[in-house]
């Protein structure tokens, strides 16, 4: 791992408590949970202890968390249930800055989708997404905090309104879950998607919670595994570590959140006082305590990149040559900004003081050298 990793948004490193109590899991205790042998009780009480830790940092309950491979099938699971789930109901609202998971599979299915549009702060209006609710609307699919830019979104004044109209409504709170507090209860959705990979839960690792009482169709079919919502055998080490880390998180969350505030804070004023020609990206306030996004003016990202890694730095791009996609962030594109010439930087829970130090010190003479040899 690089000296000073700034990319938690995309991975952050497992947390020692989750690592510890996945071990046994890996080397002991293999045993299918679904079997009445003795190994497959204790495979068993493992996922359901992890069941209910995960669901208290969620305020859900425990029979409403449903374990997954991750975000990406959370997200699928939600939309494909909720659209299939009545014949009279089969298109979908949902916004420009959403995941590729949400738009990709929004446009997979058969019924239109319309595409709510955001300000240059990457916020959707919630009148104009209650607007394009109509009787066939199947379902609502929205974010809690954007994963690039790190905006949060004022999902509560639409849930309630939008279940009034017949709609489901998904909520994607992947990227606010480990660096925000997040109440299902409270959000009042029927459905929320979460992943563990960003936040020291480990790979491998979400759950898509599922309102009491909601019954949806299962995207995956083959087995009777979490009561009948997702087929396949349970990943059990992934969900086991995925718990443990939630619990160690659940009380030290808001130390954690100042910590990054702290630091995200810190980059910010930094680079601005230190660098030219920077814009950042994301409302100003209401945003997730890790993120800072930016476009610096006159160099594309992906050269800053290579030269940051140089000095042991690790950092993210919204550049289509930084990423497995072929296109430019469309969140960044619908904000109107330059993905091209675009960074993110996202710390966690292993960030320190001397990170932010070291990325400050490094980060100007790169972009000088830079903006050097384009005037040469």
């Amino acid at each position: 791992m690089p000296s000073v990793y700034l990319d938690h948004a995309s991975v952050s490193p497992l947390r020692p408590v989750a690592f510890e109590a996945m071990v046994p899991f890996l080397r002991d205790h293999t045993g299918d949970p679904g079997r009445m042998h003795s190994d497959g009780r204790v495979t068993r009480v493992a996922i359901e202890i992890a069941r209910e830790q995960v669901a208290a940092l969620l305020g859900a309950r425990p029979r409403e968390v449903v374990f997954t491979s991750g975000a990406s099938e959370s997200v699928n699971s939600a939309i494909f249930g909720a659209v299939h789930r009545d014949p009279e109901r089969r298109s979908i609202v949902t916004t420009a800055v959403e995941h590729s998971s949400v738009l990709e599979a929004c446009a997979r299915e058969s019924g239109p989708t319309t595409i709510v549009g955001v300000d240059g702060t990457g916020r959707f209006d919630a009148d104009t997404v209650l607007a394009a609710i109509t009787e066939d609307t199947a379902l609502v699919s929205m974010q809690l905090a954007n994963h690039e830019v790190g905006t949060m979104q004022a999902v509560g004044e639409l849930t309630a309104a939008a279940r009034d109209c017949g709609a489901l409504v998904h909520v994607d709170a992947c990227a606010a879950v480990g660096y925000s507090p997040v109440d299902f209860a409270t959000i009042g959705a029927d459905l929320m998607s979460v992943t563990a990979h960003t936040w020291g839960g480990g790979l491998g690792s979400g759950a898509l919670v599922i309102r009491r009482g909601l019954r949806i169709p299962p995207l995956l079919l083959g087995g009777a595994q979490e009561r009948n919502r997702r087929a396949g055998l349970e990943n059990v080490p992934a969900i086991v570590g995925f718990g443990a880390a939630a619990d160690a998180l659940n009380p030290s969350l808001r130390a954690e959140i100042e910590h990054q505030v702290q630091l995200t804070d810190r980059i910010r004023v930094g680079l601005a006082e230190t660098c030219t020609g920077l814009t950042f990206h994301g409302h100003p306030t209401e945003r997730l305590p890790n993120l800072v996004c930016f476009g610096v003016d006159g160099v594309e990202a992906e050269p800053i990149l290579l030269a940051l890694d140089q000095h042991g730095i690790a950092i993210h791009s919204g550049s289509a040559c930084a990423s497995e996609s072929l296109e430019p962030s469309p969140v960044l594109a619908a904000m109107g900004a330059d993905a091209d010439h675009s960074l993110r930087v996202s710390v966690g829970w292993t960030s320190t003081d001397a990170d932010a130090d070291h990325l400050l010190e490094v980060f100007p003479g790169i972009i000088d050298r830079m903006r050097g040899l384009r005037t040469a």
